[in-house]
């Protein structure tokens, strides 16, 4: 499975957030999907505090890259 398309556009955590849970989307339904989707919620509380508006593009990058390589598994 190739990523979304519109993952050059995702800009802000807000947007990463619907981005994932769109991908989610594509992965088989049941324990794996929702495992994702837990495991996305789960990050976005762990990082909900973070105000550096540098490590909060690389946590956007980071996460972009690691769901390519969950959507390509």
């Amino acid at each position: 499975m190739s990523p979304l398309p519109e993952a050059e556009l995702v800009r802000s955590a807000v947007q990463l957030y619907r981005y994932l849970l769109r991908c989610c989307r594509r992965l088989p339904r049941g324990p794996v999907q929702q495992h994702y989707r837990h495991a996305i919620r789960q990050s976005f509380k762990v990082h909900a505090d973070e105000d550096d508006p540098e490590r909060i593009q690389q946590i956007i990058k980071r996460a972009i890259e690691d769901a390519d390589w969950v959507m390509n598994k």
